[in-house]
């Protein structure tokens, strides 16, 4: 047992919690998460963490705001309680979607967001494939910004066949299609999409060829998977074998589960940043990976002053 981690987990995710402390061999530490009944969020710490290198595990997902404002609490009990250094582990980063100034008049609610977690007491911040890269710039703390690629790429090569083609959804996730791409040797393909509003996505264009190929749409979530289902059809169309789709982060929100079941997806691969609902647990397209080792070697390699980035080469 690592007796220099004290390890604490919100109601967001305890699944995943649990699954970290096996692979560190630590007790989950002691916590008190409940909400009064007119909403506000009561937390209490069971245990002394004075003078303790402690983290606090949280995706900040639905329900975006309590989750996020449990976190906030957690993280000032712990401060006030006087720990030696908190880390927000934080597996999804809710919203990290609003990063800049789209149109006039509107907020950038990741850099509020980066600054209200700063403001509770975190001393580090360890997220999972950031929506965006410059997320790491709103904070002035530590952020190690690891990745769910090693864990994807190994199911796609253990389980996918035949001439493979990394399709990017949008224009933004080029880069990070391009990287599986060149891991796989693999071609790379790119959906050219215009948006309307939010959550709601027209006319596709295939940049690429994918006739007669293995199609891997790779993004870093799944909303409404309007966008997915949309560009698996297009790939369909334009003679792709199969279609398959990876992400990170399942926020499978709204329709989400009967799109993904009526369309011509063979199989959605994600991983369990995000609790999978009822209906998203019970799809037959949706396979769910851990993400538990990963997370847990790195914040041991935290807790030990060692190299996270040596996990990704």
């Amino acid at each position: 047992m690592n007796n220099d981690i004290k390890l604490f987990g919100g109601t967001s995710n305890p699944a995943l919690t649990l699954e970290v402390c096996r692979y560190l061999d630590v007790s989950p530490g002691k916590i008190l998460a409940k909400t009064f009944s007119d909403g506000e969020t009561r937390v209490e710490l069971g245990e002394n963490i004075r003078g303790r290198d402690v983290f606090v595990i949280q995706s900040t997902s639905t329900p975006v705001n309590d989750n996020l404002m449990q976190l906030l609490i957690i993280m000032d009990a712990m401060k006030r309680a006087s720990a030696k250094r908190i880390t927000a582990v934080i597996p999804y980063y809710g919203y990290g979607r609003q990063d800049r100034k789209v149109k006039p008049r509107v907020p950038i609610s990741a850099k509020l967001v980066a600054d209200l977690i700063t403001t509770a007491g975190a001393h580090r911040v360890v997220a999972m494939d950031l929506h965006a890269g410059q997320i790491q710039g709103y904070f002035n703390i530590p952020v190690d910004n690891i990745f769910a690629a090693p864990i994807l790429l190994k199911y796609i090569q253990d389980n996918t066949n035949g001439d493979r083609v990394i399709v990017s959804p949008d224009a933004g996730g080029v880069e990070r299609a391009r990287a599986f791409a060149k891991r796989l040797s693999a071609s790379l393909a790119i959906i050219d999409k215009r948006r309307v509003t939010p959550n709601v996505a027209e006319a596709m264009n295939i940049i690429g060829e994918v006739e007669g190929k293995t199609a891997i749409i790779l993004d870093d979530m799944v909303d409404t998977a309007g966008t997915l289902t949309q560009a698996a059809r297009a790939l369909n169309e334009r003679g792709a074998n199969s279609v398959y789709a990876c992400c990170t982060h399942p926020v499978l929100s709204g329709p989400a589960i009967e799109r993904i079941e009526a369309s011509p997806i063979d199989s959605l691969v994600t991983t369990n940043t995000i609790p999978l609902s009822k209906a998203g647990a019970a799809c037959s397209k949706i396979i769910e990976l851990s993400i538990a080792e990963l997370l847990g070697e790195t914040i041991k390699r935290i807790n030990d002053s060692n190299s996270v980035s040596t996990l990704f080469v």
